[in-house]
């Protein structure tokens, strides 16, 4: 792909050599990567892949999948058990309003990506800008692909306790990123019980609440 942004020479934020992305892989003898091209660099990147597979019964078939690259990511759930709350936050995605979500606004637990940070530090970084609070000793919960049919992101699970000594500001994210995100204390039953009423629909949060009634910090209340 001569003198293609993002490819041979620099894209709007600098990056070279995203068609390579992929190309060396050889961890499965059964997948031999073809070509790489890229379909759309933004602030992430879509990519086409061809490469030939082989089927279990030993057939080869060329194949083509389009990757969304957008990085990895990181999200937490702050508790206080002596109280029995959780921090959560709710802002605008448009991509749910535009599936069928009623206004967009969605209750999510604090998350975001990288930034070339390892996620210990991305997790407590978005917690102080998102939730305004100083996070506890973190808990690694598990790393999950979210969307491993198109999008490439590995997300990042943690729990940390947090008390209402551990404020630092009020949160709301950074407006220069376009972020306006209201930050809500709740009851954890009451947030579980968002999840199966449909008041919480993101994925990455109903996930995390379920964990913290089957084995995290309240699984004793056997809610």
């Amino acid at each position: 792909m001569t003198d293609s942004p993002g490819a041979d020479t620099p894209d709007h934020r600098g990056r070279t050599g995203l068609h390579l992305a992929g190309r060396d892989l050889d961890r499965n003898p059964d997948v031999r990567i073809r070509d790489v091209e890229l379909t759309s660099q933004g602030w992430h990147v879509l990519r086409r892949t061809t490469f030939d597979y082989r089927r279990r019964d030993g057939r080869w078939e060329t194949q083509q999948r389009e990757t969304y690259d957008r990085g990895n990511g990181a999200v937490v759930l702050p508790y206080d058990t002596e109280r029995s709350r959780v921090l959560l936050t709710r802002q605008f995605r448009y991509p749910a309003y535009v599936n069928d979500h009623p206004d967009g606004m969605l209750i999510e637990a604090a998350a975001g990506l990288l930034d070339e940070q390892d996620p210990h530090t991305a997790i407590r970084r978005e917690s102080a800008e998102e939730l305004g609070v100083g996070l506890g000793p973190l808990t690694h919960v598990f790393d999950a692909y979210m969307s491993p049919g198109s999008v490439t992101e590995r997300l990042h699970f943690f729990a940390a306790p947090y008390t209402p000594a551990d404020r630092t500001g009020t949160g709301g994210g950074v407006e220069e990123e376009g972020e306006d995100i209201e930050v809500l204390e709740l009851p954890f039953t009451e947030a579980l019980a968002m999840t199966r009423d449909g008041r919480i629909t993101d994925g990455k949060t109903i996930m995390l609440l379920q964990w913290a009634a089957l084995y995290g910090p309240f699984a004793r209340h056997n809610v």
